[in-house]
């Protein structure tokens, strides 16, 4: 009689083990939280024309670990200092991978580029020739005779609208002069030699950036998607950039091959070199698509961020008188009086580096990092993290965040004194070149010559605002794309400071 109990004692036993077990698997795979979605597009329609704005609306009610479903791929946002650093440096390994996107794909020659491609040892081998090779600290400073004779004559043009006292635009005047360098250094001639006029020039960089960050829909809802980037324009729109990107890169190519040039070898000769060479990437030669795609990071890199960068950068000066002055005031006491400020001469400038980090800080030039796809499962503050989960990090958001920044919408460069964070990828509080081992490879170009383009501004000219216009109506609105620039432009009136 006793052991009419066992059966069902064992099987009591057993229920309970089971329910432990699931309820300590449920646990183990706890999903990150996420706003509710739609039937098939999931969560797309809450994106918004400014993602990184709408995901960070997001995060302060769903957390710093927030999934998203875009149609059929799960998307994680990070969003503070501590998720960033478990993604990009704990688990770097894990989700240094790049996602096949239709934009990407497109854009990239197949993903044979190096910020776009997935992690493997293609990307490896192109990214150990850019660090050795093409950013380089010798690469960076034999281009210096080049900056400065951009600068000059960007100091020149300036001079002669201070004279007559007229307003120029300061979005068009740095892009102006980051794509005359670029051009030069990089592609060996001069912007003129092209063959694109100055407003070709920038909406064909502008464009690239839009479609690098708009959101496929052929992406994310599978056998119709493709049908509603045909309806909206964005599939003609991302060939027809393609299209002029391509054309524009054999152009630049075809210069190279019908002439022998003298002197510094720029990186198109590099690469020209090394194709003829048989160098090998990965497991092929080197071919002209992977020139055409590292020569579009070169590009896009080169020219729209460090523009980004020093329009926003001038437009925090325009708002904030005090520190205008301070920074322009340390600039003429430590430079004395010299007619352009060099590569080697801001390592004196403490206040501008401050100025440059507090404007990274605000207005990161990607707001969202580029995406990386997880490898393998892991986890993020408990999360689990699937393979094939796509990882954006919100550095904009991260730029804003209370728990990091003391009045953190206020411009105040000081908070950068004494204070060891920089922007070289270690301190997660500030990632305007990303981390880890998708890091920006051209960190010390891009900030020499932001730091060099923005100084001498600031050394030869004194600004104003236009006649009848107030600091309160400087607006901060931003413009859509991969890289977030100043929408609407910035109109200063520049006065002559000194006459060298």
């Amino acid at each position: 009689m006793d052991n009419i109990w066992v059966l069902p004692l064992l099987f009591l036993i057993y229920f309970v083990v089971l329910v432990a077990y699931k309820r300590s698997k449920r646990q183990q795979l706890r999903k990150p939280p996420s706003p509710p979605g739609y039937p098939i597009i999931g969560n797309l329609h809450q994106l918004g024309v400014l993602p990184h704005q709408s995901l960070w609306t997001l995060s302060k009610k769903y957390g710093p670990v927030m999934l998203l479903n875009l149609g059929k791929v799960p998307m994680v946002i990070l969003s503070s200092v501590e998720t960033a650093k478990q993604a990009l440096r704990d688990h770097d390994i894990h989700c240094c991978s790049r996602p096949t996107a239709a934009g990407l794909r497109e854009l990239s020659y197949n993903n044979l580029d190096i910020a776009f491609s997935p992690f493997s040892e293609y990307w490896k081998d192109v990214r150990k020739l850019a660090v050795k090779e093409l950013f380089s600290t010798k690469q960076v400073h034999s281009i210096k005779p080049i900056m400065d004779e951009q600068v000059k004559k960007l100091i020149d043009s300036v001079a002669e609208s201070a004279s007559q006292k007229i307003p120029i635009n300061i979005n068009k005047t740095f892009l102006d002069l980051t794509k005359r360098v670029v051009c030069k250094a990089a592609f060996g001639v001069s912007f003129e030699g092209t063959g694109i006029n100055s407003d070709g020039f920038n909406k064909l960089v502008r464009e690239a950036f839009e479609m690098l960050g708009s959101f496929s829909a052929a992406d994310f809802i599978p056998y119709v998607g493709w049908i509603i980037d045909q309806f909206t324009g964005l599939k003609g729109r991302r060939e027809r950039s393609v299209r002029d990107l391509d054309a524009f890169y054999e152009y630049v190519i075809g210069l190279h091959k019908e002439e022998k040039k003298q002197g510094r070898e720029d990186f198109v000769d590099l690469l020209l070199r090394l194709e003829k060479e048989g160098t090998f990437i990965g497991n092929d030669n080197l071919t002209r698509n992977h020139i055409k795609a590292i020569l579009m990071n070169i590009l896009l890199g080169g020219v729209e961020t460090s523009a980004v960068t020093l329009t926003w950068a001038m437009t925090e000066l325009a708002r904030n008188p005090r520190v205008m002055k301070k920074v322009q005031s340390e600039i003429r006491n430590q430079m004395g009086n010299r007619s352009i400020i060099s590569f080697d001469d801001t390592d004196k400038l403490t206040y501008l580096k401050m100025v440059i980090k507090e404007t990274w800080r605000l207005h990161p030039p990607v707001p969202l990092l580029s995406p990386r796809e997880a490898m393998s499962e892991f986890e993020i503050n408990g999360y689990t993290i699937h393979a094939k989960t796509r990882l954006h990090v919100n550095i904009w958001a991260i730029g804003r965040d209370p728990d990091t920044w003391k009045d953190p919408e206020e411009f105040l460069p000081e908070r950068f004194m004494d204070n060891s964070i920089d922007a070289k990828g270690l301190n997660f509080e500030l990632l305007p070149f990303g981390s880890g081992r998708r890091i920006c490879p051209a960190i010390f170009m891009g900030t020499t010559m932001v730091e060099c383009g923005l100084a001498n501004m600031l050394y030869n000219f004194d600004w104003k605002l236009p006649e009848g216009i107030m600091i309160e109506d400087i607006d901060m609105d931003e413009s859509p794309g991969l890289s977030v620039s100043k929408k609407n432009e910035l109109l200063l009136v520049p006065m002559k400071y000194l006459d060298h």
